[in-house]
């Protein structure tokens, strides 16, 4: 008894010993300041999974400023100096490859990638096999719906302009892109011109290329830097009074009349989904990449009446959202 009761003395203060706490996870948030409605839509969709900024998860930030998108690499490096658990690229295919650069092995989640595949991200969407995954904004198809909602809100539109950005999604995304609008524009019996910019300081000439072109309507393919641009684009589509379909309801809620494609917000939300996979052991090269499934139609009818158009009712009914 004697040597039990020692034994069990010498137990006990093992037993009161506090466990270890469990180690609170880091999540390196590349973006830019372009994107902040993003960084509040993952912060809900990370709390939609138990994980509150500041309790049970801690996040690094690291923003390139507007247009500046070559302070990427060097914000990813810093994010991969602070040995995060996981690296979320919020800012399309540049903030993904720029994290693809700094590390092989801390996992990546990106959100809004025009092309994972030829973009070099990815092996294919269904099995990444590498340290990174996440979601692709682009479905190529999408050109034809911008155009038939062109000719609905502007049922007299003979001759359309697609700007796009040359290099903007990667070669094979450019070709069926400009494949499907060829035929939609067949279809329709509209005349579609292609006109590219390169970059911001091409935009000018881009805009007299549309002009000489006599458009009577524009659809924007969105890159970064186009989206980084919507309030340049916006204002010369009003002022020349050109019915214009985006990407994205950004350029919408910055003045321009039809959106149509993904909601980013819901692509934010979802990619917190993969965090928390990623998380609790997952591999990015086993956790297929996803394509977008929800879809948004949104019209500013306020840049209608500017422009003098007056939208039909039935593609005001389908409208997810109609600013007044």
């Amino acid at each position: 008894m004697t040597l039990l009761g020692g034994a069990a003395a010498l137990l006990t203060p093992l037993v009161g010993e506090a466990q270890p706490e469990a180690k609170i996870p880091r999540i390196g948030y590349l973006g830019t300041d372009l994107g902040k409605g993003a960084r509040e839509a993952f912060l809900q969709g990370l709390r939609a999974l138990g994980y509150v900024e500041g309790r049970n998860v801690v996040l690094e930030y690291r923003y390139g400023e507007g247009q500046n998108f070559e302070q990427l690499p060097s914000l990813a490096a810093e994010l991969v100096a602070l040995k995060v658990d996981v690296i979320v690229a919020i800012a399309g295919t540049l903030a993904a490859l720029a994290a693809q650069q700094a590390t092989g092995t801390i996992p990546v989640v990106f959100i809004a990638v025009g092309d994972p595949v030829t973009s070099g991200l990815v092996n294919s969407l269904a099995r990444p096999g590498g340290n990174i995954t996440g979601l692709s904004a682009l479905v190529p198809e999408l050109v034809g719906k911008w155009l038939e909602i062109l000719k609905q809100a502007a049922p007299g539109v003979s001759r359309v302009v697609l700007l796009r950005q040359s290099g903007g999604t990667g070669e094979h995304t450019d070709q069926v892109v400009l494949t499907e609008a060829a035929n939609a524009a067949r279809a329709l019996g509209v005349q579609l011109q292609v006109v590219e910019a390169r970059g911001p300081g091409d935009l000018n000439r881009a805009f007299a290329e549309i002009t000489a072109a006599r458009a009577e309507a524009l659809a924007v393919l969105s890159t970064p830097m186009l989206s980084g641009e919507r309030t340049q684009l916006v204002g010369f589509a009003v002022n020349n009074r050109l019915p214009t379909v985006f990407s994205f309801r950004s350029y919408v809620d910055a003045g321009g009349l039809i959106s149509y494609g993904p909601s980013v917000p819901d692509m934010c939300r979802h990619a917190a989904t993969y965090v928390d996979k990623i998380l609790k052991g997952a591999k990015p090269a086993e956790l297929p990449v996803e394509q977008p499934t929800k879809f948004e139609l949104v019209i500013n009818l306020k840049t209608a009446k500017v422009l003098g158009l007056s939208v039909p009712q039935s593609l005001l009914a389908r409208a997810d959202e109609v600013i007044e």
